[in-house]
């Protein structure tokens, strides 16, 4: 079953830094930096905004990268998978394309906020640029069309974006009660009424179906309400892929989420309905310190990025933003297992980490 938490159920940008989902992620979210199509760029200038651009090799740089990170957990079957009716590979080339953009504008607000970096942070993206061009070998480096100049901008301009984000947000510091961010754990059993096609999608069950899940569901409750064991019953019907949860308000479906929140430790919910199925819940722990502690963190992110989208939309916004279409058709995922480069983001976190904090 795939997680619950509500967000959890889209495809995650792998071995980003959680910097860089919100410099990346944080603008625009869902709707994104939108480009139009107009003539008058470069054979290699993939999009201008305003006076700033990307060209082929940075966004060969970012698709290669981001490749390679999928690839690395799902294997490289998964631009076969369809989203929505769109094959991934479509999908993460306008994801690309996305972030690369929102970096730009990124760039171009910082001359709104007189943020520049310092000869300290250049020197920083200089030496993190010429450790990721170092990793790369002829082929890759004849493949993605990368010299040095293009990722010392790559670095130069991310660096930037990254403290033009945290200059924004530098004083939303919200107190968070343990009672708004408290996370509780719980284990439950999970009766699927659904099934999946050939894709992965899932073929919700018939009424009947359903029906015969409930009944099936409502023997084991019975059995458990009679003294068996709970851990027992987990390893002979769950039909999760994991058992147990740690989870604060607004993370699960809301059915799921108020019957677990109104037990006590160790205490057995009735059946509850999900999407996913049937459940019957129990309550490990009403108070998880470490897990409430790490929400609150979550909850303060949540609130700054807000804060950032507002500022950031407006003006992106207003910006002129031109897209060379057929460039962009041209650019494909490499099929060539020669291409392995995947640290761009991961160097970026190790000469940068801490430092706009």
């Amino acid at each position: 079953m795939n997680r619950m938490i509500k967000t959890g159920a889209r495809f995650l940008l792998l071995g980003l830094t959680i910097a860089a989902m919100l410099i990346l992620g944080g603008c625009k979210t869902e709707n994104e930096t939108n480009l139009v199509l107009t003539t008058g760029l470069d054979d290699d200038e993939v999009f201008r905004i305003e006076t700033t651009s990307c060209s082929q090799a940075e966004m060969q740089i970012y698709l290669a990268n981001m490749q390679n990170q999928y690839e690395a957990i799902f294997g490289d079957g998964i631009w076969n998978t369809d989203l929505a009716g769109k094959k991934l590979e479509s999908n993460i080339k306008d994801t690309v394309l996305a972030k690369i953009a929102q970096v730009k504008v990124m760039t171009l607000l910082s001359d709104q906020y007189g943020v520049e970096l310092t000869d300290h942070e250049k020197e920083l993206a200089r030496q993190a640029a010429d450790a990721y061009f170092a990793t790369l070998d002829q082929a890759e480096i004849k493949a993605l069309g990368a010299t040095t100049d293009v990722v010392r901008k790559i670095y130069r301009e991310y660096a930037l974006a990254d403290k033009v984000y945290h200059f924004i947000i530098r004083d939303i510091t919200p107190e968070i009660s343990d009672d708004e961010a408290r996370t509780i754990t719980v284990e439950h059993i999970l009766f699927k009424t659904y099934s999946l096609d050939s894709n992965g999608e899932k073929i919700p069950y018939s009424e009947a179906e359903k029906a015969e899940v409930r009944a099936r569901a409502e023997k084991v409750l019975q059995k458990i309400r009679a003294g068996e064991d709970f851990e027992a019953m987990v390893s002979a019907y769950n039909e999760d892929n994991k058992s147990i949860y740690s989870f604060g308000l607004g993370d699960m479906e809301q059915g799921y989420e108020k019957a677990a929140f109104d037990l006590g430790t160790d205490e057995i919910s009735d059946i509850v309905e999900t999407v996913y199925g049937y459940h019957i819940i129990k309550c490990l722990n009403t108070f998880n310190r470490e897990e409430t502690d790490a929400n609150k963190r979550k909850i303060v992110e949540k609130r700054r990025r807000e804060v950032f989208s507002r500022e950031y939309d407006v003006f992106a916004d207003s910006l002129m933003k031109n897209l060379n279409q057929p460039l962009v058709d041209k650019i494909t995922i490499f099929r060539d297992p020669a291409i392995k480069t995947d640290q761009l983001l991961t160097i970026y976190e190790e000469h940068f980490s801490g430092v706009f904090e």
